[in-house]
């Protein structure tokens, strides 16, 4: 599919685990000698069949990944492939629940991915940065013990703190605590709601975690008052529309309120998730939904703008990407 590569691009909710190429997962798997061929076909493609499935498969892959090099090479590689289409700014979720499970500390697990990140702007010009999350299925004292570990080891490229994992498990009002730590260190804030669970679920995210973005969030289109909601307070919304229909949210992109929710004024961002499980990319993101609801070049542009503008960066950097993208020759 073609896309205007000439649209710079933005991404605000991906998971850095759930971005490894199968490719490399396979060098990986090679190098720590993993046996991965439960999860890559022999097309080079990851191979699940419903919702645990894929966090099985996400969870296989993740293993191959030990040392702060290997995750160096994780997030360059990621980051280097962004820009290659024309994004100029991306952040990532980063798990320490992950780098916990491959004996790494947290620090360490950072810097690693941190390394990976400068490189991929030595060589690109990318900006990125690094959201901390904590996994809600765990419990609230292991998501509280990831905001404490967050803010008592603090990094310049740790900017956020989120909360995913299964959004059936665990009300919010259990994670106010840990959210109340991370927004009193400065972190922003944002938190997976409205994928799997109903409106009610993104209210509860709202009342009690205070944040200004939503992981995905799309269904807030069952509930009006949610949306004008939504709309009044300037909530962002990380939609993931290629996600959502690979994982059965909606059955098709058509069906998808990604555009619905854009035109009744919700601030939205569009966003790859986990790509290569899902078979996108950021490019591919933009491009699909452009042609499914004939977005022009310039409500693509609004859209990296949105981006940008909530962004957990500091002024100067949202600065300088903004008069990137001002200035960018879009045709």
């Amino acid at each position: 599919m073609n896309y205007p590569m000439t649209v710079p691009k933005a991404e605000l909710h991906c998971h850095i685990e759930g971005a490894a190429s199968p490719s490399l997962v396979l060098r990986q798997a090679e190098k720590y000698q993993v046996d991965v061929s439960s999860i890559i076909n022999g097309n080079g493609k990851y191979v699940w069949s419903d919702f645990t499935s894929f966090l099985q498969a996400y969870d296989l892959a993740s293993s191959v990944f030990k040392t702060p090099a290997d995750y160096a090479l994780l997030s360059e590689s990621y980051f280097r492939m962004l820009a290659a289409e024309g994004a100029i700014y991306g952040e990532v979720f980063i798990s320490p629940d992950h780098a916990q499970a491959a004996g790494l500390s947290y620090r360490s697990y950072v810097e690693g991915l941190a390394a990976g990140i400068e490189q991929a702007k030595e060589g690109t010009g990318i900006e990125g940065r690094m959201i901390a999350i904590g996994v809600r299925h765990f419990g609230a004292a292991s998501v509280e013990r990831v905001a404490k570990e967050v803010v008592g080891n603090p990094h310049p490229l740790v900017t956020g703190f989120g909360l995913a994992g299964d959004e059936r498990e665990g009300h919010p009002a259990n994670f106010a605590k840990a959210f109340r730590i991370a927004g009193e260190a400065g972190l922003g804030l944002t938190a997976h709601a409205g994928e799997f669970g109903g409106p009610d679920s993104i209210v509860a995210a709202l009342e009690f975690l205070r944040v200004k973005r939503i992981g995905h969030g799309v269904r807030a289109i069952e509930d009006k008052d949610l949306v004008r909601r939504l709309v009044d307070e300037r909530i962002v919304l990380e939609v993931c529309p290629g996600s959502n229909t690979s994982l059965g949210v909606y059955s098709i992109l058509r069906f998808h309120p990604v555009n619905l929710l854009r035109r009744a004024g919700v601030r939205i961002t569009l966003n790859s998730d986990d790509p290569p499980f899902f078979h996108t990319t950021l490019g591919k993101e933009y491009s699909s939904v452009a042609e499914t609801f004939g977005w022009s070049t310039a409500d693509q542009v609004e859209v990296t703008r949105t981006a940008i503008e909530a962004a957990f960066c500091d002024d100067g950097t949202k600065q300088r990407l903004l008069v990137r993208l001002e200035s960018a020759d879009v045709q």
